[in-house]
This record gives C-alpha cells, structure tokens and sequence, in this order.
C-alpha cells in the first residue's frame, strides 16, 4: 500500500495531582478549547473535551503520525503551563503524571461522546476513581492499585 491510511478513536482520561487546585468552572470552556488547539496542532482531530474541576476525558481522532503517549505529554504540558497564565489561583496547578487511553469502535462513538458531555452529572453519583477503575476492567487492563492514585 503506497499511503497510510488511519481512523483511530481514543478516549483520553487524566487527573488534576493531589496536591493541585481545582479547575474552576468558569475556566473550563477556555481550558478545553486550549486542549483542543494543542491536539490539532499535533496532527489529530479532537472531537469532544469535558470534565469536572479534578478530570479531563478528552475523544479525538489520533493521528497516524504521533503515539498515544506523545500526545498525552503534550496536552498535559501545554494546558498546565497555560492554566498558570490566568492568574495565581493556578501557579501550583499540575495534572499526574498518569492517564488512561481506550479505543473506541465507530458502533459505540455517539455513546461515547454523550458520556464524555454528561460529566458533570454523571460525577454526581460515581467518583473518579470508581470511573477509572471500570474502564480499566471494561477494557481489560492490567493495573495494581497501589499506583493508580500516587502522583
């Protein structure tokens, strides 16, 4: 085949450290629209980003030219050296250093992306880590809870 071809959906999750501040509410919208610059800027197509003052879930379409984890890297950089540039309610802002990325099938992407812009609801009556974990098991991924939560 003389051209690489890809359609990969990821849906991307990470977490604000422990020790950091919470995202505001009224700096959300800013923050994701950020995100969604630096996913483009790195060849991929974001489709949805929403969360809660602790979390992002991030959908998009992942180049073929870069890795899950490149990717990540970059997002999380860039938002939390932005983030500190609105005022100094962010300066000991940071995301941890771990995340989580499952694929997602053409069948379950409008799903996906009513789950992702539910988020606040949702965090009503499961926690983060409750999420977290059930899509590890969803997807079958080895974890040891002990790390799951170290920054």
């Amino acid at each position: 085949m003389s051209q690489s071809l890809s359609q990969i959906y990821v849906h991307i999750v990470f977490h604000i450290k422990n020790t950091s501040v919470d995202i505001r509410q009224c700096d959300k919208e800013h923050l994701y629209a950020y995100m969604g610059s630096v996913i483009n800027s790195n060849q991929s197509i974001p489709i949805l980003i929403n969360g809660t003052e602790n979390h992002v879930h991030i959908l998009c379409v992942l180049s073929k030219n870069i890795a899950v984890a490149k990717l990540v890297e970059n997002i999380k950089r860039h938002s939390s050296r932005w983030i500190k540039t609105l005022d100094d309610y962010y300066l000991d802002f940071a995301w941890q250093g771990g995340y989580g990325a499952f694929s997602v099938s053409p069948s379950v992407h409008d799903r996906t992306v009513k789950y992702i812009a539910n988020q606040e609801e949702h965090h009503k009556t499961q926690t983060f880590k409750d999420e977290h974990i059930r899509f590890l098991k969803m997807y079958n991924v080895e974890y040891d809870e002990r790390y799951l939560w170290n920054d």
